[in-house]
C-alpha cells in the first residue's frame, strides 16, 4: 500500500509493541510518512527495528505503570501515541480459564493501554494537543477467548471515555479493531501453552473458524491493511474523528 511521504512531518510519534507485528508494520509505514518515531517494546528485539528506521528504542514493561511512566515520560512532546501492546495467550472455553490465566490475559491486553494513556496524556494537556490511536480487536465478540475479549472491550470503553473527557484539550483518542490478521512467524511468544491433545487443537481451531465466519470478506486482513487504517486514524487527514473504533475487519464488527 502506497505511503503519504511527509504526512508525519516533525510528529514526534511512540509506537509500543514496535518489536513485531502490527506494531512494528505502523512503525515501518510512519517511517516512510516521516515521522520522528520512538519505539517502545519489551524485547530487546526492538532496537533492531530502531537502527532499521533510523528511531529511538525504548525497553520496558509496559504491564505496569512504572514501566509506562519510565518508557513515556521523558519524552515531554508526544504528538502521537500508538499503542498496540496486546494479544490472546489461550485459546480455550472461559471455564477453562484459571484465575491466574484470567488476570494474564486482562495483564496483557487492557493494562499497557491503560497505562501509557495515563502516562502520555499529561504532556499533551500541557501542550495543548495530541492524538492517541488504540488498537483493539474484533475479537470482542469472539469464542474460546473471552478474558482477551472483555480486556479489547475495555479498551474500546477507555478510548470513547477519554476522548469525551480530553477533547476540550485538544487531544483526539480512537482506535482501531482488527480481525484476524496475517503475520510472520512470532520472534517473542506471547506465552501460549503447546496444544498437546486433539481437544486443545479443536479448541484452538475453532477461533480460527469463528473468525473466518464472522468476516464477510471470508479472509485474514494483512499487516500493510492494519498500518494502512491505524496511520490515516493518527493523521490530520482523521482530525474530525474521535471517540470511534474503527473495524479493520473485513466487515466482521465485533
Amino acid at each position: 500500500m502506497s505511503a503519504h511521504p511527509g504526512r508525519f512531518a516533525s510528529r514526534r510519534v511512540v509506537v509500543t509493541g514496535a518489536a513485531q507485528g502490527i506494531g512494528l508494520a505502523v512503525a515501518r509505514r510512519l517511517a516512510a510518512e516521516s515521522a520522528e518515531l520512538v519505539l517502545v517494546d519489551r524485547s530487546e528485539l526492538v532496537r533492531e527495528a530502531a537502527i532499521e528506521l533510523k528511531a529511538e528504542a525504548v525497553t520496558a514493561d509496559l504491564e505496569t505503570y512504572s514501566g509506562a511512566a519510565s518508557a513515556l515520560g521523558p519524552h515531554r512532546r508526544v504528538d502521537v501515541l500508538v499503542n498496540t501492546v496486546g494479544g490472546a495467550i489461550n485459546f480455550k472455553p472461559f471455564t477453562a480459564f484459571t484465575a491466574e490465566q484470567i488476570q494474564a490475559e486482562v495483564n496483557r491486553s487492557l493494562m499497557p493501554t491503560l497505562w501509557c494513556c495515563r502516562a502520555v496524556l499529561p504532556a499533551m494537556v500541557e501542550q495543548g494537543h495530541g492524538t492517541i490511536v488504540n488498537v483493539s480487536s474484533a475479537a470482542t465478540r469472539g469464542i474460546h477467548r473471552i478474558p482477551y475479549s472483555a480486556a479489547k472491550g475495555g479498551v474500546n470503553a477507555l478510548t470513547a471515555s477519554l476522548a469525551l473527557e480530553y477533547a476540550d484539550a485538544g487531544i483526539r483518542v480512537v482506535a482501531t479493531a482488527p480481525g484476524g490478521t496475517q503475520a510472520p512467524p512470532r520472534r517473542i511468544s506471547r506465552g501460549t501453552p503447546e496444544r498437546r491433545t486433539e481437544r486443545e487443537e479443536a479448541w484452538f481451531q475453532a477461533h480460527i473458524d469463528q473468525t473466518l465466519a464472522s468476516s464477510p470478506m471470508g479472509r485474514y486482513g494483512t499487516l500493510e491493511e492494519q498500518a494502512a487504517a491505524i496511520c490515516f486514524l493518527a493523521s490530520d487527514e482523521a482530525s474530525y474523528i474521535t471517540g470511534t473504533v474503527l473495524p479493520v475487519a473485513g466487515g466482521d464488527l465485533g
